[in-house]
C-alpha cells in the first residue's frame, strides 16, 4: 500500500532544480511558505459534489506540510465560495491576489465562472494553474500564457465519446443534453466531430434553471436511441429524473464532470423525497482519466484513501475527493519541478517545458510552450453496482480533427514519479 512516508521525494530540496527568477521576486512565497487560492462553489448549483474538491486538495497539502513541505515549504491553501456565480468570482478572485495576495490561483473552478477571471489573471501575471474545468478555452498559450487547464478537455472527451458510439451504437439516432457554456458546447463539438451524422437533437439548458424537462422530452419525441449528457451532477440528476417520469430509456452516456455516482444518486435521492437513487444511472457509460476510487489496488487510490482518513474523513470518498488530491498532486509536483527558489514564471517555464508527470493520470499531460491543455485522452467507463469501473484502453486525442489513438504506457506509481515516493 502506497504508504506512510508517502511523500518523501517531494520533500527533497531540489537536488540541482533552480529556479530562475528567485521566490523573492513574487508575491506569495517566502523561505517558508507558498501562498495559493481558489475559487469555488460551497454553495449553489455546482455544489453538490464539487464543494468537495477543494477541501480534498487542502487535505493533500496538509499531508504534504506534515512531511515538511515542498524544498522546506509550506503550501498555504485559501478557497474561496463564489456560488457557482460569475460575479461572486470576480470578486473573490480579486480579494485573493490583491488581499491575500497569493503566488497564484490553482484549480478555479467552472467554465462560467473562470471565464470572467482568466484575461484579469493574465494581465496580472498570476499564474492560473490547473482550472477545474475542462473547457478547451484554457488551451490558449499566446493569449493566456499564464493559464493552464488540467482535466481532459470536453472536445477531446466529446471525441472520444462518439468514436465509442459510433463503433458500438452504430446507425443508432443520438440526442445531447447539455449544459449551454463552453463545457457543453465543446462536448457536443467533439461530439459532432465523430457522429454529426447520427445526432437528432442537442437540447442545452441554463445553470439555475431547474426545470428541464422541454429538453428531455425534446429528445424523446427525437426518438433518440442513446442520450449524452454534458451535465453538472445537479443536471444529470434533474434529467434522469424527467426520463424515469415519461419512461424515456435511452441508453446513457454522461460527461465525466456529471458522472459521480455517489454524488449523483444522493442528489436523485434528495430530489426525489427518497424514491429513487442511483439505479437510474445503473449501466451508463462515462469516461475517466484518473484511476477508478473505487480501485483499492491502485496505490494512488490507497494514498489518497490514506489521506482522506487522516484529514478530511467528514466528506465521502469519492471520485470529487480524489480528483482535488490529484490536482493538488500536480501542483506540488510543478512547485517542486519549478525549482529551490521559484518565481511565478519559473511556475510557468516548468509547465511549458514538459517537466511534470502526469503522476495518477491514466494519459498524459498535454503540456508544452504551445499547448496549455490538461490530460491528453480519457478510458470508457461503465457505472455498474453504483461504481465506475474502466474498461478497454485509455485513448488520447486532440481538441481538433486528428486521429484518436490508444495510450499503451503503464500509469506511474507513486514511488516512480520521482515526486511522491511510497512504503509500506
Amino acid at each position: 500500500m502506497a504508504g506512510s512516508v508517502a511523500v518523501a521525494a517531494l520533500l527533497a530540496a531540489g537536488c540541482g532544480n533552480s529556479g530562475g527568477g528567485g521566490g523573492s521576486s513574487s508575491p506569495g512565497i517566502t523561505d517558508k511558505t507558498v501562498k495559493i487560492g481558489a475559487h469555488t462553489p460551497l454553495t449553489g448549483p455546482a455544489a453538490p459534489g464539487y464543494s468537495e474538491i477543494a477541501p480534498a486538495s487542502k487535505a493533500f497539502f496538509a499531508y504534504v506540510n506534515a512531511q515538511g513541505g515542498i524544498n522546506g515549504r509550506k503550501i498555504d491553501y485559501t478557497y474561496k465560495d463564489d456560488g457557482y456565480n460569475p460575479t461572486k468570482t470576480v470578486s473573490v478572485t480579486r480579494e485573493l491576489v490583491l488581499q491575500n495576495k497569493v503566488f497564484g490561483i490553482f484549480n478555479g473552478l467552472g467554465t462560467p465562472t473562470h471565464t470572467k477571471v482568466v484575461d484579469y489573471l493574465n494581465t496580472s501575471k498570476v499564474p492560473d494553474l490547473f482550472v477545474a474545468s475542462g473547457c478547451p478555452c484554457w488551451d490558449d498559450a499566446k493569449a493566456h500564457p499564464y493559464t493552464f487547464g488540467w482535466q481532459t478537455s470536453y472536445q477531446i472527451e466529446g471525441k472520444i465519446l462518439g468514436d465509442y458510439i459510433k463503433k458500438n451504437f452504430a446507425g443508432k439516432k443520438v440526442g445531447v443534453f447539455y449544459q449551454d457554456d463552453d463545457f457543453g458546447q465543446g462536448g457536443l463539438t467533439g461530439l459532432k466531430e465523430e457522429i454529426g451524422d447520427q445526432i437528432v437533437a442537442a437540447k442545452p439548458y441554463q445553470p439555475g434553471d431547474t426545470n428541464v424537462a422541454p429538453q428531455i422530452t425534446a429528445i424523446q419525441k427525437a426518438k433518440a436511441d442513446v442520450l449524452v449528457d454534458f451535465t453538472i451532477p445537479a443536471y444529470t440528476a434533474l434529467g434522469q429524473l424527467v426520463s424515469f417520469k415519461v419512461g424515456y430509456k435511452p441508453q446513457l452516456f454522461i460527461s465525466n464532470v456529471g458522472a459521480d455516482p455517489t454524488t449523483v444518486g444522493g442528489l436523485l435521492k434528495a430530489f426525489s423525497k427518497g424514491k429513487a437513487n442511483t439505479a437510474l444511472i445503473e449501466g451508463a457509460y462515462t469516461n475517466g482519466y484518473l484511476p477508478s476510487v473505487n480501485d483499492t489496488s491502485n496505490p494512488w487510490i490507497a494514498l489518497f484513501k490514506k489521506i482522506h482518513d487522516q484529514y478530511d474523513a467528514k466528506a465521502p470518498f469519492d471520485g470529487n475527493v480524489e480528483y482535488g488530491m490529484a490536482a493538488a498532486y500536480t501542483f506540488a509536483a510543478t512547485l517542486k519541478a519549478a525549482g529551490s527558489d521559484p518565481s511565478r514564471q519559473d511556475v510557468v517555464d516548468a509547465l511549458n517545458a514538459g517537466k511534470v508527470a502526469p503522476g495518477p493520470g491514466i494519459v498524459p499531460f498535454r503540456y508544452s510552450a504551445d499547448d496549455h491543455g490538461g490530460f491528453a485522452g480519457v478510458q470508457m467507463a461503465r457505472i455498474s453496482g453504483g461504481k465506475i469501473k474502466l474498461f478497454g484502453q485509455p485513448m488520447i486525442t486532440d481538441p481538433g480533427s486528428g486521429p484518436i489513438s490508444p495510450y499503451t504506457k503503464p500509469q506511474q506509481t507513486p514511488s516512480d514519479t520521482g515526486v511522491i515516493s511510497a512504503s509500506s
